[in-house]
């Protein structure tokens, strides 16, 4: 089942919410720092359907401040690997970014953080081409 798309502010998208909840229930370790990962990269991803658009320069800024937090977590392999390319994909402000970056995103994250936070980013990449068909329709 698709998510809706609010109109103001998708950071209060149940994707976005429940990692919250992951992170707080999770003990000290990569297994919790790989799902602050996954929050930072899907908000920023999330951001690409704000309206109106962010600059672009401050879409640059927003991607260099993430690749730096997210160079410093400790990450199991596939879900490093798999965030390195989710941050090269974000640096395309297009509106499908979004859904192609959090596609890329569930196999690895099902293999390293759970089939449940896999479901979360299922959830958001659903939103993300509402969001992408929206912007492609002109409204």
């Amino acid at each position: 089942m698709a998510v809706t798309i609010p109109e103001r502010n998708p950071h209060e998208w149940p994707p976005s919410l429940a990692l919250i909840d992951v992170l707080a229930k999770s003990a000290r370790g990569p297994k919790r720092q790989g799902a602050f990962a996954l929050w930072l990269t899907l908000r920023s991803a999330l951001d690409l359907c704000l309206e109106p658009t962010l600059p672009e320069r401050a879409h640059r800024r927003r991607i260099a401040a993430l690749e730096r937090r997210i160079s410093s977590l400790t990450l199991q392999p596939p879900l490093r690997r798999a965030l390195a390319g989710a941050l090269a994909d974000l640096r395309d402000p297009a509106p499908d970014t979004a859904a192609r970056v959090l596609r890329q995103l569930v196999a690895p994250v099902g293999d390293t953080l759970g089939q449940a936070v896999k479901e979360m980013v299922r959830e958001a990449v659903e939103t993300a081409q509402q969001c992408a068909a929206r912007r492609a329709k002109g409204g």
